[in-house]
């Protein structure tokens, strides 16, 4: 069964005890066990990665199966889930188990899935997936957490936090509990001193490939990658900045086709380009066209998920998309 991350209210309604949260938004699928599930395992909740299940998945399943007067209800979140997991979804069905409660968390998963098919076809089971939240999304998120903080902020802050989250409500938290730690004495806080005291200032460096990347920049990301030392770690941070600034200018192509007016696109785009930003932002909308955008667009999701399985290479596959992104001629 599936159930939209917009349709939540319909979750309180269903019975089950086998849940598969998948998609990029990490602080929404967080925020959703905590506030619907963990409350009501007390301290029984146990958390697994999937390489640990089947490393001794005997002794595993056992723990599960092997029901105990004395203990409570238990609850199980199992992280990094693929379509190998499903080996357990299946035993722990057959079993009947009545007093286990199985969470299954997967990053991004396409129709292909037998897991994603597997839990959106069952009667019994939930489907739940967590898309990147809108910027307006989080921007209302931002501005109803410092009001009732009681912390001045610009909307010019906001806007930054927000453009600088990649779309994940979790990295916006962070960021906020930070920007609090750091005010509610003085109960207001300047631009300069939230982009000294977050972490969004040490992305600062990838942010700058990718502007130079979509403006095809070849002598600056050159230099870029070898005054940094990014590592496995950054590539999916990397391509999901890329994935949202190349749908930026896919955007922004758009309403190119309305009104040919570059400054005012930009000048009027959702939420607001900052003035810095604008002249690299031009660029970039003179080397794509929107066919091509579009099309970079689909290859990066293909080339996240190629990185996901090849853990030992990211690096190498990450940085050679990137010379070849800004190798292709102008349009």
């Amino acid at each position: 069964m599936i159930i939209k991350n917009n349709e939540l209210q319909k979750f309180k309604a269903t019975k089950s005890n086998l849940y598969l949260l998948y998609g990029e938004n990490r602080g929404f699928k967080n925020q959703f066990i905590y506030e619907n599930l963990t409350s009501n395992f007390k301290n029984n909740v146990f958390k697994y990665d999937e390489s640990e299940i089947f490393s001794d998945y005997n002794n595993f399943i056992s723990s599960i199966l092997n029901k105990s007067f004395f203990e409570d209800k238990k609850l199980y979140i199992i992280s990094n889930t693929s379509d190998k997991i499903l080996k357990l979804v299946e035993d722990f069905i057959s079993s009947n188990v009545d007093d286990v409660t199985m969470v299954f968390i997967a990053s991004i998963l396409d129709k292909r899935s037998k897991l994603r098919y597997f839990f959106e076809k069952e009667k019994n089971t939930i489907c739940i997936p967590f898309y990147s939240d809108q910027n307006k999304t989080l921007s209302f998120l931002a501005t109803n957490y410092f009001k009732e903080k009681k912390i001045s902020i610009s909307q010019e802050v906001i806007n930054f936090l927000v453009e600088r989250c990649q779309g994940d409500r979790s990295n916006l938290n962070n960021e906020m509990n930070k920007i609090y730690n750091y005010a509610y004495k003085n109960g207001k806080i300047s631009y300069e001193e939230v982009f000294k005291i977050t972490n969004l200032a040490e992305n600062y460096s990838i942010n700058e490939l990718i502007d130079n990347c979509l403006a095809k920049n070849q002598k600056r990301i050159s230099a870029i990658i070898n005054q940094n030392n990014f590592s496995d770690d950054d590539c999916i941070l990397i391509l999901r900045t890329m994935l949202n600034k190349s749908k930026r200018i896919f955007k922004i192509k758009k309403e190119l086709n309305i009104d040919n007016n570059v400054d005012k696109a930009i000048s009027t785009y959702k939420p607001p380009i900052f003035w810095k930003d604008k002249e690299i932002v031009k660029t970039q909308l003179m080397n794509w066209s929107a066919y091509d955008i579009e099309n970079l667009i689909y290859k990066i999701n293909d080339i996240e998920y190629l990185v996901k399985n090849n853990t030992m290479n990211t690096l190498n596959i990450v940085s050679d998309f990137i010379f070849g992104i800004s190798n292709k001629t102008n349009n």
